[in-house]
């Protein structure tokens, strides 16, 4: 069965079933294991409970060579060779590619109000080293331009579409007049090949946080193709999230482009996320797939330096128990990294 069969059987579900039978870890790495190398086959390691003692296998082993290089794999590769990929991937990360997406997006100032400008373009993306996929993209860049603003503010978001198809933008999270929404044919007819629109709101009092805007047309597609950003509104005090050192947005997506992706790259194009023992770590995570996917980080030191070949040694980070994302939500945690006595840490509005 092909990866992309498998993932999409794992549901809301039917994943419960698994976490019941395996337990978190092992459904996890049965989906995220499935999206990360879209192009192979892959068998479901889920381990089963045998209720009664299983008949003797009657298997004839005798024409078996013991040589790993001629025993095949599910995908149809040999031992050395599958081996061999995941040594250059962990070689190779982070590797290199073209298209950086979720950069700051500037504004230009018209009095008070903070005015955006989107295109959304056909985009050829490489979402791994020499792979490429044809996706939808704001500003060119999957995921699009990170808006950033304070609460209170007023802003205009300036919309051209460049698409074969018509699309809207949703406001996803925020609370907006009905008329600026972007929903089609509800809130505001589509804007087609072509055609521009322009949306303007006031960010309400309280309605800070990790937010994100997307397509709400034909969505299923144009979403996981590409369509997708982060909304950040920052609060008015500085001390209602508490203190942290570093922050990062990780969107989640899953689809055409590189099946389960990372701010839309896949291992071993993935970013790292760094810090320095002491610091304490924001991390915004935003599910735009039409998939469940829970997120863990992992503390290992030691054993990230093995796997890593040595590089980035002093990076670690840790958080459990977070519920596992559903599609089109966004959460932030943050952690602190073996807190050091004494140490300043700089103050920065973050969302829960």
């Amino acid at each position: 069965m092909s990866i992309k069969n498998e993932t999409s059987r794992i549901t809301r579900r039917n994943f419960v079933g698994l976490v019941g039978a395996a337990g978190l870890g092992a459904a996890s790495a049965a989906v995220f294991g499935a999206a990360a190398n879209p192009d192979r086959e892959v068998v479901q390691g889920i381990p089963t409970v045998i209720s009664a003692a299983p008949e003797e296998p009657t298997t004839d082993h005798s024409g078996h060579n013991a040589t790993g290089d001629a025993t095949p794999t599910t995908g149809g590769d040999s031992v050395d060779e599958m081996d061999a990929m995941h040594e250059q991937g962990i070689l190779d990360f982070p590797a290199p590619t073209e298209g950086l997406g979720g950069q700051p997006l500037e504004y230009e100032l018209d009095g008070d109000v903070k005015v955006f400008r989107l295109t959304c373009d056909v985009v050829r993306w490489e979402y791994a080293p020499g792979q490429y996929s044809d996706g939808y993209a704001y500003n060119g860049v999957i995921p699009g331009p990170e808006i950033r603003v304070n609460e209170g503010d007023t802003v205009r978001v300036h919309v051209t579409n460049n698409l074969p198809e018509s699309t809207v933008i949703h406001w996803h999270g925020l609370i907006v007049p009905h008329s600026q929404d972007g929903v089609t044919f509800v809130t505001q007819p589509p804007i087609k090949p072509g055609g521009e629109f322009t949306y303007e709101f006031t960010l309400r009092e309280g309605n800070t946080g990790s937010h994100m805007y997307h397509s709400h047309h034909n969505a299923a597609e144009q979403v996981t193709k590409g369509l997708l950003g982060a909304f950040i509104v920052e609060p008015n005090d500085p001390n209602k999230y508490g203190e942290f050192d570093r922050e990062y947005t990780i969107i989640l997506n899953d689809g055409p482009i590189g099946g389960f992706t990372l701010n839309g790259k896949g291992f071993p194009a993935t970013q790292p996320v760094m810090a320095k023992k002491g610091e304490k770590v924001l991390i915004r995570y935003m599910n735009e797939g039409l998939m469940i996917h829970p997120m863990h980080l992992v503390s290992d030191a030691a054993a990230c330096r093995r796997r890593m070949v040595g590089r980035f040694r002093n990076r670690t980070s840790a958080t459990h128990g977070q519920r596992p994302r559903p599609a089109s939500a966004a959460m932030s945690s943050s952690m602190r990294l073996k807190s050091v006595p004494g140490r300043s840490t700089r103050q920065h509005p973050v969302a829960r």
